[in-house]
């Protein structure tokens, strides 16, 4: 593939006025949801739906993009719905990033790139900008969908990025590690159901953790991990034992 991987993300945004649907992550919204609103980082944040949404919910979002053009698009996008103030937009190549602060809620949406891409590393760099009792979360794609244009590459289940990057029992605790489907529209209007992959991980303290929203049952904490297809239960979360051991494999 000729051009650097800027010139390809400039590319894929300039061929289309909107590429992506507009609306926030269901994962995010989902997981931030029960978050108190503090400092927040979007990685490869495109057109900026998630970031635009953090905003909203109150959060002081910093996003990153490789794209000028999805970030142009994204500010103006931000403007229109007031909370320019409240998103830094910044232009970076993850694969030369150095975070320069430390954050309470670290997101990283569907981080595929069918250019060179060292996800692994980035994502790794990434969770040391996660501040102690902060969260790291991290949504893929655990199957393409089936009018990808790229190749699909490798892609691991949740529990595998545990330990690949560094999210060591010690200092971290899993608190979503899940394989959701949902359904989704392709750009031609095609419908699909999508299986994702999904790892929440919360940053331990020595004293004590980032308050989070009250769930239902009025417990904040604890790992936990989701079983939507078991019979019952609409996709809340299931209380799993704590374990001291290292990450799941």
């Amino acid at each position: 593939m000729n051009g650097t991987a800027e010139d390809f993300w400039d590319s894929f945004y300039r061929g289309r006025a909107q590429v992506w649907s507009g609306r926030p992550n269901q994962s995010l919204v989902r997981e931030a949801g029960r978050l108190v609103p503090g400092s927040a980082l979007d990685l490869g944040c495109g057109e900026g739906a998630d970031a635009i949404w953090l905003a909203q919910q109150g959060w002081t979002v910093t996003a990153i993009d490789i794209s000028a053009v999805a970030l142009a698009r994204a500010a103006a996008h931000a403007g229109e719905l007031g909370v320019a103030g409240l998103i830094s937009w910044q232009q970076h190549d993850l694969a030369d990033w150095t975070p320069a602060a430390s954050y309470d809620l670290l997101s990283a949406q569907f981080l595929h790139s069918p250019v060179e891409f060292a996800r692994e590393a980035v994502l790794r760099t990434a969770a040391g900008a996660v501040a102690p009792g902060g969260t790291l979360l991290v949504v893929g794609h655990a199957s393409f969908p089936p009018w990808s244009r790229h190749p699909a590459p490798a892609l691991p289940r949740p529990a595998e990025l545990a330990a690949p990057l560094g999210l060591a029992a010690d200092l971290w605790q899993l608190e979503a590690v899940e394989s959701p489907g949902r359904e989704a529209t392709g750009p031609d209007g095609q419908r699909a159901v999508l299986t994702d992959s999904v790892l929440a991980a919360r940053r331990l303290s020595g004293r004590g953790s980032r308050t989070r929203k009250p769930g239902r049952d009025g417990c904040c904490s604890g790992a936990r991990q989701r079983h939507p297809s078991r019979p019952g239960c609409p996709g809340g979360p299931v209380p799993v034992r704590r374990c001291p051991g290292p990450p799941a494999a």
